[in-house]
């Protein structure tokens, strides 16, 4: 546990740090808290900071920086949300979203993040729900059949079947015909699992024609979502991670192949409002020097997305709270009432 004066000087000392971006000396400290100590009681607090882990000197320096671990407890138990300091709702909000089109909105908002934060923007596009509200077969030669899929939305998949048998086109009207008239708007994971018991009255060669177009429809439906990024660039001009080419490589390797992104994402979108993932005390967070600022969206109450801001520890964590919790509440909005 911490005194008083050992948290106003752990508060002072991440805030300087995060606006200066170097180590804090006992004068410095002293002048940023406000108090009347000498400079040997603040050495004194300091080297307790520092065996409790929240602190360390770098090796080139005498005075200070946070830890992993001091960013934490400064994140949790000192940082006060002033909402009138930063990012309104009213600036923000007219930024200018195309609720019909939540693909641009998607885009635009990833774009929004990064802009307003000067670090990089992450958007998990809405999760597709696996409904078909219309299906087609299509005989294309031998044994071979066009499957046409089309969403509620209207958007239209084609997959090609090969088949055992030759179907002719009035048995591949048959199947579609059965399948719209009773599963039309039903999830494809629904489909699946009636499709069990439900299609004995069918000749089983149908049957399993339509058994194998559900699966590609909940297959197709089942692949990685899409994350959209942006402003990957802007780490180029963070100090402390632009000094290691090594490191700034693997960044960018992260943002390209975006796997370790989605399951941070996943990870985000189970929980309720903003979340702070920093890195050498979160797992979630695949690089030390990162940290991560993510809140959930929805569409008519559902969580269906997450976004967040991705940049360095030091960052300003008040300032990316209220980006990030304004952008999900403006990128809600705008797909709940696009629909």
């Amino acid at each position: 546990m911490l005194d008083n004066r050992a948290k106003l000087l752990l508060k002072a000392l991440v805030e300087r740090y995060i606006a200066d971006g170097q180590p804090v000396g006992s004068r410095t400290l002293a002048k940023a808290a406000g108090m009347e100590l000498s400079p040997a009681t603040i050495r004194n607090v300091m080297s307790d900071l520092e065996e409790l882990g929240l602190i360390t000197s770098p090796h080139t320096s005498a005075g200070r920086i946070p830890t992993a671990r001091g960013y934490r407890l400064f994140v949790d138990t000192m940082l006060t949300i002033r909402r009138d300091r930063f990012a309104p709702m009213s600036e923000m909000s007219g930024q200018g979203f195309d609720a019909g089109q939540p693909q641009r909105v998607i885009s635009h908002a990833a774009n929004m993040l990064s802009n307003l934060s000067h670090f990089v923007g992450v958007v998990m596009a809405p999760r597709r729900a696996s409904v078909f509200r219309h299906i087609e077969f299509l005989s294309l030669s031998e044994r071979r059949v066009l499957v046409i899929i089309v969403s509620p939305e209207g958007d239209v998949q084609n997959r090609i079947i090969h088949t055992q048998v030759n179907f002719t086109q009035s048995q591949l009207l048959e199947a579609a015909n059965f399948l719209n008239a009773h599963y039309s708007g039903l999830a494809m994971e629904a489909v699946r699992e009636r499709l069990k018991t439900e299609v004995d009255a069918l000749r089983g060669e149908i049957a399993d024609l339509m058994k194998t177009a559900v699966e590609i429809g909940a297959e197709a439906d089942s692949a990685p979502e899409k994350v959209v990024v942006s402003g990957e660039r802007n780490l180029l001009s963070v100090s402390e991670l632009s000094s290691d080419m090594g490191n700034l490589r693997r960044m960018f390797d992260l943002f390209e192949q975006k796997t370790q992104l989605i399951r941070l994402l996943d990870v985000s979108a189970q929980a309720d409002g903003v979340r702070i993932y920093i890195g050498g005390e979160s797992q979630v967070v695949p690089f030390e020097d990162l940290s991560v600022v993510t809140a959930p969206y929805e569409v008519d109450g559902q969580v269906v997305g997450t976004l967040g801001v991705i940049g360095p520890q030091r960052m300003p964590y008040e300032r990316m709270i209220q980006i990030v919790d304004v952008t999900s509440k403006l990128v809600s909005n705008a797909l709940s009432h696009g629909k």
